[in-house]
């Protein structure tokens, strides 16, 4: 099952009495006689495909919804609550081997209400009980599977369970909800209790209001210990990619010039580009390894993961510009363009990692397969590159193409000529691509998500910038006008999920944040007002609806939404930047744009009331670091006007400037671009705090003005050192 570690504080005995109530729950439990179970499915209509893809279990399944929770209550039953995603492997294990076993089914439909949810359109649900999960046994994963009194409040939570395990559960689970309910009750409101203080900020000490460089400097001393400066990423048996971490210290580095974290997060980024979690023929990302060097991908392909690694990859080309980043960028957009378009400037959201109930078989080559395909020569080198055994590199004979060094260095180790390496390897990457086209492909989760797409835009942006390929640039105000089209309401808010022509579920904290980022972004690229516009008039409708009036934070849900067991903060930075980082930068970037006293205001109370769990652990909180890092440096406002501003800003953002903040253009319209407009020339003004330096006309003279702000602070950093 795809696991994730739980970072929460809980009090000890509250967590003695919940694995106490867990240990009842598992031992002395006996085996169900079988009993057929039938239904006409209600998740035959649902909008999600993984929901749809449940509807001929013979498990009485509910969407979530008043339905379900009433029938619960009027015949006191417990509710399962089992939450998956179309792409997860375990999920589809524990399908097969439960849900569709008659005598599970049984047990389920007699004795509980059961729930399915489709954790990428309800998040909010997923969270919620996934909290439950960490609570009480310190770790969760999906499958999940809870179970809940009929109020929601949840008293049990695993995730992946074997059939006969499952069936044990739930019979002994019904034997004390029937025998002893009130030991449950108690439970689930303690358990519930801890839900809704995890993530609370009444705990964390005073706000920090001042931060130096100083302070930034000794986030890494907590950060360093987890690196795994061999294979790249973290120590740990498995590995996931974490783009949000990278893209943090790849700010570091531009802010210390500490060459040890350059080289950790270059390590990194070869490592996953060369081993088996890349597809090194159609390009993309899997979710994540099960091993801790990089080779054995879990296979399903998120849209997530490849649009913040593009954009991590892009942000990594402009400080280390390999062939082999640029390949990276332009394929893992091929594969997005390819395998998740949605033909309307949108994406799907993910590819199964099963293929006719074979995890990975798309992906995977017997030699027999490899010799059907190639010629001599050419299996002669996709042996050596791709670590070809045989007897295969993986399970049951079959080989995960993966590689150990860069062209570069294989052809300099192979003493190859590059034209005879690069016309073979070209040949037989064509012929085995092609031939596996014409394999059953995995299934794709074709539901469109508002805040995936709109990682999509920034990814665009930032492989356009990084390489400049005009297309990029194009299709990410496609991909932006696809959002706009089929997402925002006309009230201002927006969906979060779009499927065979319909929008629906009320979005939630991500979706606004990331929109309005990629709204930022459109404009600091283009210098095009209307999307800086959108980005206002969404963050004014976020502050009306997701705002927490008792803290400077952001609840995940809005005040529209029905209301679930508790109402959550979104903190801590994981695979995704946690909802209310994005926000402080989106708050950020907006004041310096807007000269909005405000919104920088709110964004520095958000910082300071966060500093303390930064400063415990940086990793959980990656892109408040980020925040961390630019408010104690200084960011950069570069204001570009004339009528060659357009050349000059890409040309400036062709390098690595990640504290620098673009606006300008051929008019006026923003408070710092006011009377900075000289007819016949293009100027470019660089400012901190509002007081700019004398006005330059070369992108370079302006890049070394920033360029000696640093320079001028490495100094200070190598005395406090």
């Amino acid at each position: 099952m795809e696991i994730i570690s739980g970072k929460i504080k809980i009090r000890l005995p509250l967590l003695i009495s919940l694995l106490l109530i867990l240990s009842c729950l598992l031992v002395g439990c006996k085996k169900d006689s079988k009993e057929e179970g039938s239904k006409e499915s209600r998740l035959a209509g649902a909008s999600s495909p993984y929901l749809r893809g449940h509807a001929d279990n013979p498990v009485d399944w509910y969407e979530w919804g008043s339905e379900a929770i009433e029938k619960a209550k009027a015949e006191d039953k417990p509710i399962i609550i089992s939450v998956g995603y179309a792409s997860c492997h375990w999920c589809h294990v524990m399908e097969k081997e439960s849900f569709m076993d008659t005598s599970v089914a049984a047990i389920m439909n007699r004795d509980f209400i059961s729930i399915k949810i489709d954790r990428e359109e309800r998040p909010d649900i997923d969270k919620i009980y996934m909290n439950a999960a960490q609570l009480l046994n310190g770790s969760g994963g999906w499958p999940l599977n809870a179970v809940a009194l009929p109020n929601g409040k949840p008293f049990f939570a695993g995730t992946y369970f074997p059939p006969e395990e499952w069936k044990n559960v739930l019979t002994q689970i019904t034997k004390v909800y029937k025998e002893d309910k009130q030991s449950l009750v108690e439970t689930a409101n303690a358990l519930t209790e801890g839900i809704k203080n995890t993530n609370s900020l009444t705990d964390l000490g005073t706000q920090k209001n001042e931060i130096s460089e100083a302070d930034y400097l000794t986030l890494l001393k907590s950060w360093k210990p987890r690196f795994d400066t061999e294979d790249g990423g973290y120590q740990g048996e498995q590995k996931f990619p974490l783009p949000v971490n990278w893209d943090a210290l790849l700010q570091h580095y531009y802010l210390t010039q500490d060459e040890e974290v350059l080289q950790m997060v270059k390590t990194t980024l070869d490592n996953m580009a060369r081993g088996g979690i890349y597809d090194q023929l159609g390009g993309g990302f899997s979710r994540y390894t099960t091993d801790p060097t990089w080779l054995i991908p879990h296979f399903e392909k998120m849209l997530y993961d490849n649009a913040q690694l593009i954009s991590l990859y892009s942000k990594a080309y402009k400080v280390i510009p390999s062939n082999e980043y640029r390949a990276i960028i332009e394929e893992s957009i091929d594969f997005v363009e390819r395998e998740l378009s949605n033909g309307q400037g949108g994406f799907y959201s993910s590819l199964n990692a099963d293929t006719d109930g074979e995890e990975g078989k798309y992906y995977i080559w017997t030699i027999d397969e490899l010799r059907n395909v190639l010629n001599t020569s050419e299996l002669e080198l996709v042996t050596k590159f791709y670590n070809i055994e045989p007897y295969g590199n993986w399970e049951k004979g079959n080989n995960i193409l993966f590689r150990q060094f860069s062209p570069e260095e294989f052809i300099r180790e192979e003493g190859i000529s590059n034209n005879e390496f690069t016309s073979t390897l070209a040949t037989a990457k064509k012929k085995l691509f092609k031939s596996r086209q014409g394999r059953n492909k995995p299934t794709v989760d074709d539901k469109s998500l508002t805040s995936w797409n709109a990682l999509m835009v920034d990814a665009y942006l930032d492989a356009y910038l990084a390489i400049g390929t005009p297309k990029y640039l194009k299709n990410a105000i496609k991909c932006a006008e696809f959002i706009d089209d089929k997402m925002l309401r006309p009230d201002s808010g927006l969906h979060r999920s779009y499927i065979d022509g319909e929008s629906g579920i009320n979005a939630f904290l991500d979706d606004y944040a990331l929109l309005s980022r990629a709204y930022i972004n459109l404009y600091q690229v283009t210098f095009d007002i209307k999307w800086l516009k959108k980005a206002e008039k969404l963050m004014l409708y976020t502050i009306r609806h997701f705002k927490d009036e008792e803290s400077s934070m952001f609840y995940y849900t809005s005040d529209d939404d029905k209301n679930l067991v508790a109402r959550k903060l979104e903190l801590d930075d994981n695979v995704m930047p946690s909802s209310n980082s994005v926000m402080a930068h989106n708050l950020f970037a907006l004041g310096t744009l807007l000269e909005n006293q405000e919104y920088l205001t709110m964004s520095e109370e958000m910082l300071g009331q966060m500093y303390n769990l930064v400063v415990e652990d940086p990793s959980f909180y990656a892109n408040w670091t980020k925040l961390v890092g630019t408010r104690a440096f200084g960011a950069y406002e570069v204001a570009i006007l004339g009528n060659d501003a357009m050349q000059k800003n890409i040309s400036m953002q062709r390098e690595y400037l990640p504290t620098s903040i673009f606006m300008g253009g051929q008019n006026e319209n923003l408070p710092l671009l006011e009377k900075k407009l000289v007819e016949g020339e293009t100027l470019i003004y660089v400012c901190q705090n509002k007081t700019c330096k004398y006005p330059v006309s070369l992108a370079k003279e302006a890049i070394n003005i920033i360029e000696s702000y640093r320079t001028g602070r490495e100094e200070k950093i190598s005395i406090w050192n």
